[in-house]
């Protein structure tokens, strides 16, 4: 899969994306329950509206990555500077 694209309205449960470079594509609308992402470079990509129950990303470039409108890896600093013993 290659950078830009846009996903609209598709169910695509149980798919699996792998060494993919996905940067600022676009999810919308999408059920992506039970998906797997492995060595993808979601950097940029933006998922709104999507069912992410049971999603997994192992080894992705998430930086950029948004979801509902959230910097993904802006909340996952917070998260582990706010459990950060000490």
């Amino acid at each position: 899969m290659s950078d830009n694209k846009r996903f609209e309205h598709q169910r695509m449960d149980e798919a699996v994306f792998l060494d993919c470079y996905a940067s600022r594509s676009q999810f919308e609308n999408i059920d992506l329950s039970e998906s797997a992402f492995s060595n993808v470079n979601l950097a940029r990509a933006k998922f709104t509206n999507v069912n992410l129950a049971g999603v997994r990303i192992d080894d992705a470039n998430i930086d950029g990555l948004t979801i509902f409108g959230h910097d993904i890896q802006a909340l996952i600093r917070a998260e582990i500077k706010r459990n950060k013993p000490g």
